[in-house]
């Protein structure tokens, strides 16, 4: 005989949290024209550790329209691109790792062109993605969801990670890749990709604000109600 249990509790955590951080911070929803192509967002990753996000746009942008085509910059010398990535907290690793990421997708694919992804079911997309040189669950995920792809795959950077182990909601030392496993089981169903991206730029914007990595202020942080740490923190 078949029981139903019902939802898991977190999912309605999820929900609650979601409205509550529109009700602090507003909605946050990237508009059609700031989604690029994965193969951009893909760039942008593999070169971003550590760095703001304005400037590994900039330093993408600038890749492309110096060299016009990713298939390009793959062909430019290592030392030159370490020259652009300047912006880069790491220059020398980033261009190390792009250079090695845009080959090895050449050496499979015969260009920079990740077009084949949108064929592939989700699991599967990231799992090749993730064959490739500096490209981790992160990365993927944000090749798959904030790119013109559009799919149901949820982001989890630093922030978003921190606030859901401090929550309570994912064990308090899992990895970027089984928080993002974890919380794949327990999204609101009615979650769109749009929706999921927004979840995750609204906890960036929390971490930046309120869940900080040192001397969080959780008085005024809108997780409270539902966070198992800052219900014990004054």
């Amino acid at each position: 005989m078949h029981l139903d249990l019902g939802s898991d509790p977190r999912t309605d955590i999820l929900r609650r949290l979601h409205a509550a951080l529109i009700e602090r911070f507003g909605r946050i929803i990237r508009p059609p024209d700031k989604r690029r192509s994965p193969e951009w967002v893909l760039v942008h990753g593999v070169i971003g550790a550590q760095t703001k996000t304005a400037a590994s746009n900039a330093s993408t942008d600038g890749l492309l329209a110096e060299f016009g085509s990713w298939d390009a910059v793959a062909a430019v010398p290592v030392p030159e691109l370490e020259a652009r990535l300047q912006r880069q907290t790491f220059p020398s690793v980033a261009a190390r790792r792009l250079s090695q990421c845009l080959n090895a997708i050449i050496a499979e694919r015969g260009s920079v062109d990740l077009r084949h992804l949108s064929n592939l079911p989700l699991a599967e997309a990231m799992a090749w993605l993730e064959t490739l040189p500096g490209v981790a669950r992160k990365n993927s995920a944000g090749v798959m969801n904030a790119s013109t792809l559009d799919r149901k795959a949820m982001v989890i950077d630093g922030h978003h990670r921190r606030i859901m182990q401090r929550m309570g909601v994912v064990p308090p030392k899992a990895d970027t890749a089984k928080v993002y496993d974890a919380l794949m089981q327990i999204l609101p169903e009615e979650w769109s990709a749009q929706d999921m991206d927004e979840h995750h730029l609204l906890l960036k914007k929390l971490g930046q604000s309120h869940c900080r990595p040192r001397q969080p202020e959780c008085d005024q942080c809108p997780a409270k109600p539902d966070c198992d740490t800052g219900k014990h923190h004054p």
